[in-house]
């Protein structure tokens, strides 16, 4: 497992949404309290809803593990809590994040829906409260990016994590293909911040949000760092081109 010596330092755990000063999990939670309200809808237009398909395919590489205990970190809105209860059906799932105000619309959805198996927590990623192997499977979409401590979380990610248990994560990538390639920064750049600003008016968090895309680790140097936080048989694999990539570890 990772410790304090051989942890390693990346671009993302620098870039702040709002302030140079301060601390960055501060600015994080400040962030999605303030566009939580908007945040749905921004996502689902901004994604064109491909994020749902993502979210599937991640998901269904679950399936065969039959996880009964579920703890989906930086759950933000529950989409991806949601689709688990629906698709692999576990005992319990647990969504947890640093923002309230994302979870309360979470809560939301599932008072909606009528789901009552999904309960939402505070936690600070870098520092879980749950005991050691507790969940059978630990998922995170589109949220581990704005992680101040990365390898603090992974390692976290892998102590609650039962012995041959599974981590499945997706997260948003630079493409390497083309046309996507040239295609994605110029979307990233120009029309997410647009879209961003047009439902929440926080134009500092949706020019971080593209940001943060670009300077996180990606592929083999996330593959890396997962074998390091000491998860095995770690592979990943881009969809649409590379704008996401999911991966998939074993504990």
């Amino acid at each position: 497992m990772t410790n304090k010596q051989n942890r390693m330092s990346y671009r993302h755990e620098k870039l702040k949404p709002y302030r140079n000063e301060g601390e960055k999990a501060e600015q994080i939670e400040e962030m999605f309290d303030n566009i939580a309200p908007e945040y749905d809808k921004f996502n689902y237009l901004a994604s064109m809803n491909i994020d749902r398909i993502w979210r599937k395919r991640a998901i269904s590489a679950l399936k065969p593990f039959a996880p009964r205990k579920v703890l989906d970190i930086a759950t933000g809105t529950g989409d991806l809590a949601l689709l688990i209860e629906e698709i692999l059906k576990p005992e319990s799932i647990i969504g947890c994040d640093i923002s309230e105000g994302m979870m309360k619309v979470a809560r939301e959805k599932c008072k909606k829906r009528g789901v009552t198996n999904i309960r939402f927590e505070r936690e600070d990623c870098t520092a879980l409260t749950y005991p050691d192997e507790s969940f059978d499977a630990v998922t995170s979409s589109f949220g581990i990016r704005n992680f101040q401590e990365l390898d603090k979380a992974l390692c976290e990610m892998q102590r609650v994590l039962r012995k041959g248990g599974h981590l499945a994560i997706l997260e948003l990538s630079t493409p390497v293909k083309f046309p996507m390639k040239q295609l994605f920064p110029i979307y990233a750049r120009y029309v997410m911040p647009f879209l961003g600003w047009l439902f929440s008016k926080d134009a500092k968090a949706y020019k971080y949000l593209p940001d943060s895309i670009a300077a996180f680790p990606q592929g083999e140097v996330l593959q890396s760092a997962l074998e390091r936080a000491g998860f095995s048989k770690v592979e990943f694999h881009r969809f649409t081109g590379g704008v996401c990539t999911f991966y998939l570890a074993t504990k």
